[in-house]
């Protein structure tokens, strides 16, 4: 089992008084996003939900509408306690006849006794299919055409399982991007092909980079149980205000209809070459040191923005674009990944 997708602090290298990934890595990341490239993520989590009732039972225990959901498509969601905190960020996809939850490595007995003890008489049964199932993500913009080439098939159409594959569209910012799940004995084959149809083999430290470009936050990093689902800032991907009755519903519905949070989880671009180390605070730059406003949870070298970004969390209203702050590793500014 290889590196997982979060804990990953890409490898940087000193040129001159600048710092800059190691160009191993800037050529990953160019394949990524400049043509295709895969990365073997296996190591996260996969919960398989079979039986009648799955759909319906599921969608009464995160943020997000699972019902409108049709085979082949997928959604980001918050999992939330009764008090309404989050438990979990999950990535959750519809199969013909099952569904496919999708986090970060060592959650599925967690996840899996949280759902457990409410699983009375529903037509349902989970089954932890880490150990079974490989799972690839698969990016850049030239990556539909090679996995359809490599599958022979429409790419927005999920894989018969009669050849026990699966793929999925994933958001991940501007980038083009699927996951493929896929029997773990025929991981090793799979890469071969696809590397072999000139796709590049990555590394996790090139997933860092995509996904805090992409504002793309992970549990237990970006993600604790002690956050609001608003917080962390997927209202538009995560969050649905129109669905039914769920597990800590009340406490999302009421933040919604104060207005806001107190703190959001935002990017955060350096002026200065050093990367931030994730825990140092944030402080606005024009007043007295020690008034912390924020924390930073992650931070890479960006090469999209030539400069150190992070996500970080922010008090209002300090987490507005173009607010300026900083931190030990200099002064930093508040980004809109729009206009990047």
């Amino acid at each position: 089992m290889g590196p997982c997708w979060n804990w990953i602090t890409p490898k940087i290298e000193p040129r001159g008084a600048s710092t800059v990934i190691a160009e191993s890595l800037a050529e990953e990341y160019r394949s990524l996003t400049d043509n295709w490239g895969l990365i073997d993520i296996s190591c996260r989590t996969r919960i398989e939900f079979s039986g009648g009732d799955r759909i319906r039972f599921l969608n009464g225990f995160c943020t997000n509408d699972l019902q409108r959901l049709t085979p082949g498509q997928g959604c980001e969601a918050f999992l939330t306690n009764v008090k309404g905190k989050t438990i979990g960020h999950v990535s959750i996809f519809c199969g013909p006849e099952h569904l496919i939850l999708e986090t970060v490595a060592g959650q599925a007995e967690s996840i899996m006794t949280h759902l457990d003890r409410y699983l009375i008489r529903d037509d349902v049964r989970m089954f932890d299919r880490t150990s079974e199932w490989g799972q690839l993500l698969v990016a850049g913009p030239r990556a539909g055409m090679g996995l359809d080439r490599w599958l022979n098939t429409d790419r927005d159409r999920p894989i018969g399982q009669d050849n026990g594959l699966s793929r999925y569209r994933i958001e991940l910012g501007a980038i083009d991007a699927w996951l493929i799940f896929l029997p773990r004995e025929e991981l090793g084959q799979r890469i071969d092909q696809l590397t072999s149809q000139g796709a590049a083999l990555c590394s996790q430290q090139a997933w860092e980079i995509l996904r805090v470009e992409a504002g793309w936050p992970e549990f237990g990093k970006d993600v604790t149980d002690a956050n609001l689902p608003q917080e962390v800032n997927r209202d538009a991907t995560a969050i649905s205000l129109t669905k039914g009755c769920y597990l800590g519903q009340e406490t999302v519905a009421r933040l919604d209809a104060l207005g806001h949070v107190n703190r959001l989880l935002v990017p955060v671009r350096w002026m200065e070459q050093t990367v931030p180390a994730a825990g140092e605070a944030i402080e606005v730059e024009k007043q007295p040191t020690g008034a912390a406003v924020g924390t930073v949870t992650s931070a890479i070298w960006s090469p999209r923005w030539n400069a150190p970004l992070g996500l970080a969390y922010l008090r209002v209203p300090h987490h507005r674009p173009g607010t300026m702050l900083r931190s030990v590793a200099g002064s930093c500014v508040v980004v809109d990944m729009k206009t990047a």
